[in-house]
């Protein structure tokens, strides 16, 4: 029988009407665990990009909360999503990040598995199993549902989760901002240089909430701001980004699903601002972009510009500088190892591509000095939340409690700063991590206060 999050203690932790939320979740060892248990294998999870995979044989060992999985292509172009275990004895079957290979061995027994992960080798079947082992019944663990949206790669170990199309909802239009090609055809994206991978003695929920929109703590990034690496740095421009968006209007989005996101809208005459001044080339192609969006888009929904955001439960994104997808894979209640995913459109030209990585690197990772500031915040957030005085006292989250409206069932729309986002991504958590059922996961549960 399921429990209730009033059963289980977690609806104490997090009071989104109020705005309170308990720095337990921020250092609890049981909570970590809920977390696990009702969060991470219920929820629908990126676990890649098809342009990591793109041909048969091609695999990249990715994550599910704190399990390994393997995406990989099987000979027949199928992608697939296992468990990355050994029926056997529980061995890794892949220990390499990515890479193309026709068996998946393991390297303690040496069971093998096809792509598709069939039990296609035991080591002295005849002797040892003959009439005993059905090889069929022992494959690798595979997810029961995997989704290809627009080439980023979603699954979840939960049979009876909603589709996926059905759990993104709304957010939809906003990550189309970021995986879409720039002159608006759909999809079109690939990650570019493989990934980056680091941990930070942090819990993952801040850099989840972080990247939903908290534009007040801009304050941090002050130093970066003077030093200038956005696009236009050599010609003279400071800033973390070219400042191309003039006159732009700030917009925050909660979804009921959990989703969180901070776009922006254009004016309703608008023409193209340089944004690529440091290389001409590069400088041209975007322009380019930008009139063909136009165009194919039309004027309305070409005003919509991405910023940042945050699909439930830890993939968020940058919608355009620097273009990028990050997943906090949580290592334990304070610490995670976040990975870094950069996108640009698979047909741009190598000098667009080059440049663009260039940027990317100056801006995000361990080495990016945005990132940086960061990390410094989330660290000592976290220590901060450890101490026996300091768990006695919550989190302020009563930022703009009501300034937002409604502007569809369970989606609050605000356009000043804002922590409305941060509430809803914390009331769904308490809703997981309390084991409720689709109904209320999905923002069913209509009429309550917020």
């Amino acid at each position: 029988m399921k429990s209730s999050p009033a059963e289980n203690g977690f609806d104490r932790l997090v009071d989104a009407v109020n705005g309170t939320i308990s720095r337990e979740l921020f250092v609890s060892d049981d909570v970590h665990r809920a977390e696990q248990e009702h969060l991470f294998s219920r929820a629908w999870l990126f676990v890649g990009h098809e342009s990591q995979i793109p041909n048969p044989g091609d695999f990249f060992t990715s994550r599910m909360g704190e399990e390994s999985v393997i995406l990989c292509r099987d000979r027949a172009h199928k992608i697939h999503v296992f468990l990355n275990t050994c029926r056997h004895r529980g061995m890794k079957v892949c220990r390499y990040d990515e890479g193309n290979t026709p068996l998946l061995t393991c390297p303690y027994h040496a069971w093998s598995y096809s792509l598709d992960g069939k039990l296609v080798g035991v080591p002295m079947y005849n002797k040892l199993y003959e009439g005993v082992l059905d090889r069929d019944a022992w494959s690798l663990i595979e997810v029961p549902q995997l989704a290809n949206y627009k080439g980023a790669m979603f699954a979840t170990w939960d049979p009876l989760a909603p589709p996926f199309d059905e759990y993104l909802g709304g957010a939809r239009e906003h990550l189309d901002l970021v995986l879409d090609a720039r002159d608006g055809r759909e999809g079109g994206s690939e990650v570019i240089g493989g990934i980056q991978k680091w941990i930070v003695p942090s819990n993952w929920k801040f850099g989840t909430e972080n990247f939903m929109g908290d534009t007040y703590h801009n304050v941090s990034h002050r130093s970066v701001d003077l030093v200038g690496i956005s696009p236009n740095a050599r010609s003279g421009m400071k800033g973390r980004r070219a400042d191309e968006l003039p006159g732009t209007q700030h917009v925050w989005l909660s979804y009921p699903q959990g989703h969180g996101v901070h776009s922006m809208l254009l004016p309703a005459e608008n023409s193209y601002v340089e944004a690529f001044r440091d290389d001409p080339e590069v400088e041209a192609y975007f322009r380019r972009c930008y009139e063909e969006r136009k165009a194919r888009l039309g004027p309305e929904r070409s005003r919509w510009v991405g910023l940042v955001g945050s699909l439930f439960p830890n993939l968020s994104f940058h919608g355009r500088q620097p273009r990028s997808l990050f997943v906090w894979h949580p290592h334990g209640p304070r610490s995670m190892e976040v990975w870094r995913f950069y996108l640009v459109d698979a047909d741009a030209p190598e000098v667009v591509k080059d440049f663009l990585r260039h940027y990317y690197m100056r801006y995000s990772g361990p080495g990016g000095m945005t990132e940086q500031d960061d990390m410094e915040n989330w660290n000592y957030a976290t220590a901060a939340s450890n101490g026996t005085i300091a768990r006695r006292y919550p989190y302020n989250y009563q930022q703009s409690m009501h300034a937002g409206a409604e502007v569809a069932p369970g989606t609050m729309q605000t356009t000043q700063i804002n922590e409305q986002n941060s509430r809803d991504f914390y009331r769904r958590w308490a809703d997981y991590v309390g084991n409720r059922d689709w109904n209320v996961l999905l923002g069913r549960d209509a009429g309550v206060k917020r």
